[in-house]
C-alpha cells in the first residue's frame, strides 16, 4: 500500500515545477517505483500538464533531480503548433528545457528542422546543431528534399516566432547554391515581421534586367512600411515605397516610387494614396489622392494600367430605406490624344435617395434631390475641335426626382403594375453660345406594366419558367434646350428593357410613347445548372431622338435584343448578349466567358460593336480578350493570355506563363508584350521571374505536395 501511494504522488509531480504544484496527467500502460524516489512509466505513456502533450515508450520520472528520462519514440506538443520528435531526451520536469537526441522539430505542420540534438532552454529557445530545415516532403528511397537549408546551428525563439541560423548553406535538390553566414527568418505562425521579403526579378526591352528586393518593416501592430529598391542594368534605379495603417476608425495606404532612367528625362514616379473611416452616425469617408509623372510610367515599371487619374473625397451612408452621397473630383487623362483643358476634370456631386411607402396609393415610393457640377479648364466658349461640345462649357444642374409603383396580383397568376416619375431640373451652364444662363426642365412619365409569368416542373427535377412581358410608357416632352453632358454611353441590355429612361445619366430623358416588349425563359435543373433566353424590343410612335447609331436605340423602333446565359454550380457562367437590326444586322455583340475548372479555368470575352462618333467611336470596335490557364502535370501550370484587335488586324498584348508550385516551392515565369504604341507609350517585352520558399511565415498557400514514386 505504502508503495502504491508513493507512485500515485509521484504520477501527480509528473511534470511538476515543484513552486506551482499544478495538477498534471499521467497515462501509462504499467507505473512502477524504483528505489525511494524514481518512477517509472512504460507502455504509451502519455503526459499532460500546462497545455504540453508528451507521448513516449518509456519515462522515468527522478524526484530528487526534478528530471524526465525519456525513451522513444517522442512526441512533444508544447500547445502552441511546435512538435518535437526525437528518439530519447533528458527533460527537466516541466518540459521546458533538456536535451533531446536524433530530434526533429516541426513548426505548424510545415516546416521542419532535424538535427543530430535539440537544446530547449526556458521553454522559450529550441537549439538546434547539425540541422537541416525543410518543408518540402521527403519520399522513401529518396533522402533530398526538393529545398533545405543546412546549418551549423539553428535556433528557434518561440516568443519572437523567429528562426536563426547560423553558417546557412541552401541546396536546391541537394546541390549548394547559396551561402549566408547568418540568417534571420519568421517561423510559420508569423504574420509580421521586419525584413526583406521575396525578390522579384523583372527584364524588359526598355530598362532590361532588374532586380526588386522589397524590405519590410513592421512598425508595430497596425502600421507597416515597405521599401523596394529596383534596380535595372541600362541605368534604372528606382526606389519605392508603401505605408499602411490600421486606425481604430479605418484605414490607410500610401504607395510612391520615385524612378531615374534612360527613357525618360529627370525623375520620374507616381503617388497613390488611399483611405477608408468611420464617421458618426454611420457615415462613411473614403479618399484617392493620384498622380504620375508622365503618361508612360505605370506601362515602363509593370504597374496598373491606367489612362485617367481619379482625385477624389467623397462621404456615403446606406441605411435600409435611405443613401446619401457626397463627393468631390478631379479627373487627369494620361490618355494620348485627349485634352485636360476640354474635359470637365473638377467635378461636385451630393444626393439624398430615400424609399418610403406609397401612403393612399399603396406600392412604394421614392425621392432623389441631387446636385451636381462640373467645370473645365478651357475659357473657349466654341466647339473648336469639332466634337460637338463648347471647349470651355461649365455646367451646374440641381433636381428632384418622385417616383412611385404599385404591384397587383390578376387572376391566371398574372402580376401587373402602375407607376409614375417625375423629375424637376434646374440647369446653370456657362462659356457655351449655344446653351449659355439657366434653365428650368421638368419631365413627368407614366408607365403600366403586365407580367405573366408560366412555371412548369419536370419529371426529372427541372423547373421551366416563361414570362412574357409588356409594358407601356407615356413620357412627356420638353422643349428646354439642354446639352447631354452624362448620357453620351448608352448600354441596351436586359438589365434596362424594362426601364422608362435608358439613358445613363440625367441630362437626356426618353420622351414619347413607346411599349417595351419582352419575353424570358429560364430552365434551372436538379444539379442547380441555370439556361436562360430574353428576347426584347422597343416599338414607338414617334421616333427617339438623342441615341446613336451604335446604341440599338435609334429611330422609331429598337433593335432586337437577344441574351443567352448559362450558369453552373461546377464553375460555368456564359452571356451572350446581342443587338440585332431588322436587316439582321449586328449592330452590337458580347460573349463573356468564366470557366473555372480544377484543372483548367478560361476568362475571355469578344465585343463587337459599330462605330458611333456620338460616343467618340469613330471606327467599329471587334476585339477579343482571353486569360487562361492548364494544369498541365502534376505541379506544373501554364497560363496565356492575350488581346487581339480584328479591325486592326494585329494584337495589341501577349503573354505566357509557367507556374511551379508544391507543399514548398513556388515558382513563376512570365513573359509578355505589349505590341500598341503612341506618342508616350511604346511597345515592350516583359519578363519575370519569382522564386518563393514555402513554409517560413505566412500568407503563401501551399500547393500540392510532390507524389512519391
Amino acid at each position: 500500500m505504502r508503495r502504491l501511494v508513493l507512485a500515485l504522488g509521484l504520477a501527480a509531480a509528473v511534470a511538476l515545477p515543484v513552486p506551482a504544484q499544478e495538477r498534471a496527467r499521467l497515462v501509462a500502460e504499467t507505473v512502477r517505483v524504483e528505489g525511494s524516489s524514481t518512477l517509472v512509466a512504460e507502455g504509451g505513456v502519455e503526459i499532460v500538464f500546462q497545455g504540453r502533450i508528451l507521448r513516449a515508450s518509456r519515462v522515468a520520472y527522478d524526484r530528487a533531480a526534478d528530471r524526465l528520462t525519456i525513451a522513444g519514440p517522442i512526441t512533444l506538443n508544447d500547445g502552441t503548433g511546435a512538435v518535437l520528435l526525437a528518439d530519447q531526451a533528458d527533460l527537466a520536469a516541466d518540459l521546458t528545457q533538456g536535451v533531446l537526441t536524433s530530434a526533429r522539430l516541426v513548426l505548424d505542420q510545415q516546416l521542419q528542422l532535424a538535427a543530430r540534438s535539440i537544446l530547449r532552454e526556458s521553454g522559450r529557445y529550441t537549439e538546434l546543431t547539425d540541422s537541416v530545415a525543410s518543408s518540402c516532403r521527403v519520399c522513401a528511397g529518396s533522402m533530398t528534399p526538393l529545398w533545405e537549408i543546412r546549418a551549423a546551428r539553428i535556433v528557434h525563439d518561440q516568443q519572437t516566432r523567429q528562426i536563426y541560423f547560423s553558417r546557412a548553406q541552401l541546396r536546391l535538390a541537394g546541390i549548394p547554391v547559396a551561402f549566408v553566414p547568418r540568417l534571420r527568418v519568421p517561423d510559420p505562425t508569423l504574420d509580421r515581421a521586419t525584413g526583406f521579403l521575396t525578390p522579384s526579378v523583372r527584364t524588359t526591352s526598355g530598362l532590361g534586367g532588374g532586380l526588386r528586393l522589397p524590405y519590410f518593416i513592421a512598425a508595430g501592430d497596425r502600421r507597416d512600411l515597405t521599401v523596394t529598391p529596383y534596380l535595372t542594368t541600362r541605368g534604372g534605379r528606382t526606389v519605392a515605397l508603401r505605408y499602411r495603417e490600421a486606425l481604430a476608425s479605418g484605414r490607410l495606404q500610401i504607395e510612391g516610387a520615385v524612378s531615374r532612367d534612360r527613357l525618360a528625362e529627370g525623375r520620374r514616379g507616381y503617388i497613390l494614396g488611399r483611405g477608408v473611416f468611420v464617421l458618426p452616425r454611420d457615415f462613411r469617408l473614403a479618399f484617392r489622392v493620384e498622380g504620375v509623372s508622365d503618361p508612360a510610367y505605370y506601362l515602363d515599371y509593370g504597374l496598373e494600367e491606367r489612362d485617367r487619374l481619379d482625385n477624389r473625397l467623397e462621404v456615403t451612408r446606406t441605411r435600409r430605406n435611405e443613401y446619401i452621397l457626397a463627393r468631390l473630383v478631379y479627373f487627369e487623362s494620361i490618355r494620348a490624344g485627349e485634352d485636360n483643358a476640354t474635359l470637365p476634370s473638377a467635378l461636385g456631386d451630393a444626393t439624398l435617395q430615400r424609399r418610403f411607402s406609397g401612403g393612399p396609393l399603396g406600392g412604394e415610393a421614392g425621392l432623389r434631390l441631387q446636385w451636381h457640377s462640373h467645370d473645365r479648364r478651357s475659357v473657349q466658349p466654341l466647339d473648336l475641335d469639332g466634337d460637338g461640345n463648347a471647349d470651355g462649357r461649365d455646367l451646374s444642374r440641381l433636381s428632384l426626382r418622385l417616383d412611385w409603383r404599385r404591384d397587383w396580383m390578376l387572376p391566371a397568376g398574372m402580376v401587373g403594375a402602375l407607376m409614375a416619375e417625375g423629375t424637376g431640373d434646374l440647369y446653370r451652364i456657362g462659356q457655351d453660345a449655344a446653351f449659355e444662363g439657366r434653365t428650368t426642365r421638368l419631365s413627368g412619365t407614366a408607365a403600366a406594366e403586365l407580367r405573366w409569368p408560366w412555371a412548369r416542373a419536370g419529371s426529372d427535377g427541372a423547373t421551366q419558367i416563361v414570362e412574357p412581358v409588356v409594358q407601356l410608357v407615356v413620357s412627356g416632352r420638353s422643349t428646354a434646350a439642354l446639352p447631354n453632358e452624362d448620357s453620351a454611353l448608352i448600354e441596351f441590355d436586359e438589365g434596362n428593357l424594362y426601364s422608362l429612361n435608358r439613358f445613363a445619366g440625367s441630362d437626356a430623358r426618353e420622351r414619347g410613347v413607346r411599349a417595351n416588349l419582352g419575353l424570358g425563359w429560364t430552365r434551372i435543373d436538379a444539379t442547380g445548372r441555370e439556361v436562360g433566353l430574353t428576347f426584347g424590343r422597343v416599338l414607338r410612335r414617334d421616333e427617339a431622338g438623342g441615341f446613336g447609331p451604335s446604341s440599338g436605340l435609334a429611330g422609331r423602333d429598337s433593335d432586337w435584343l437577344a441574351v443567352f446565359r448559362v450558369t453552373d454550380p461546377a464553375g460555368l457562367a456564359l452571356t451572350n448578349r446581342l443587338v440585332i437590326g431588322d436587316g439582321l444586322g449586328l449592330t452590337k455583340a458580347e460573349v463573356r466567358l468564366d470557366l473555372d475548372r480544377d484543372r483548367y479555368g478560361l476568362a475571355g470575352s469578344y465585343v463587337q460593336v459599330r462605330a458611333d462618333p456620338q460616343e467618340s467611336r469613330p471606327r467599329e470596335t471587334r476585339e477579343l480578350v482571353l486569360d487562361g490557364r492548364y494544369r498541365i502535370a502534376g505541379n506544373w501550370t501554364g497560363r496565356v493570355r492575350g488581346r487581339y484587335d480584328f479591325v486592326a488586324d494585329e494584337a495589341r498584348t501577349a503573354g505566357v506563363g509557367l507556374g511551379f508550385r508544391t507543399e514548398c516551392l513556388s515558382v513563376d515565369l512570365s513573359l509578355s508584350r505589349r505590341f500598341t504604341s503612341s506618342t508616350s507609350v511604346r511597345p515592350t517585352t516583359d519578363f519575370g521571374l519569382q522564386v518563393d520558399l514555402l513554409g517560413f511565415g505566412s500568407g503563401k498557400a501551399a500547393g500540392p505536395a510532390r507524389p512519391c514514386r
